[in-house]
Formats: C-alpha cells, structure tokens, sequence
C-alpha cells in the first residue's frame, strides 16, 4: 500500500511539473488569442493580445493596422475559418519564445507568428505577424541544393 501511495505521489509530482512547463512558454496568451479570435472576432484578439505588453499603447497605429488587414481575411475571402495548428515552437533560454500556427480557412491558410518575452514573471507579446508565404518557404526548403546528397 505505501509503495502504491509513493508511486501515485511521484507521479502527480511529475505530471505537475510537464504542465507547469507547458505553461511557462506562453501558451496561454495563444490559447486566448484563439479563443477571442473564434468568439469575440479579430479586433478584440489583437486588442487583448497587444495589452498584455504596456509598451504598445505607443504604437497604436500600428495596431490598427494589423487589425485591418487581418480583418480583410473574411469569409468572403479566404472562406470559412476551420480552426488552427501548430507549425513550430521555438524557446530562446527561459524567457523569449516563438510560436507559429497554421491557421485553416476553406480557400486557403494564414501563418500567424506570435513572439513573446517575459522580463519577470508573466509572458507579454513582444511581435505578432501573419502572413500567407509558408508556401513559398516550404518550397524553397524542398530544393535539391538544401538535401545532402551524400548519403
């Protein structure tokens, strides 16, 4: 019975410790970024995503724009949105971060790029992007010159 209660401990204790980890790379700034994208629509995303860096009240027209723009990607152009999934994560030490989606819509699919710092004890948004190139990119990675050959 001890050994079952030790084993069980050990085992809450590590889960504990993967979540906290996924959670520490800003995660959850996405996850809500999506979530208000899906329900509350792109001005209120990009709004909420850029208030978490009090830094960009600076920068507000550049804001605005990011938010009309994207907003030109509506169901009359791209079709209907299907949702998102991740591309890749990249950490830089414990404190700066890159995550890239795939974002789906019926014609096609947008990239976004979120990049986040954290300078003390919580993520705020240091540059967010998007873009429909990931094609370009991917072709160009596909080219003979990238392959060893000497295998």
């Amino acid at each position: 019975m001890k050994f079952r209660i030790l084993t069980l401990s050990i085992l809450l204790v590590t889960l504990n410790s993967v979540n906290t980890f996924a959670q520490d790379n800003g995660q959850q700034l996405i996850d809500d970024f999506f979530s208000n994208y899906e329900d509350k629509g792109v001005e209120v995303a990009v709004d909420e995503l850029y208030k978490t860096n009090p830094w960009t009240t600076r920068i507000q027209d550049a804001i605005n724009n990011v938010k009309t723009q994207l907003a030109r990607y509506n169901e009359d152009l791209v079709g209907k949105y299907y949702g998102y999934e991740p591309i890749v994560t990249k950490q830089l030490g414990n404190s700066y971060v890159l995550h890239s989606y795939l974002v789906k819509f019926d014609r096609q699919a947008l990239r976004f790029t979120f990049q986040l710092y954290k300078p003390e004890k919580e993520w705020r948004l240091a540059s967010f992007a998007f873009d429909d190139s990931y094609d370009d990119e991917l072709e160009e990675a596909a080219k003979v010159y990238y392959m060893d050959l000497n295998k």
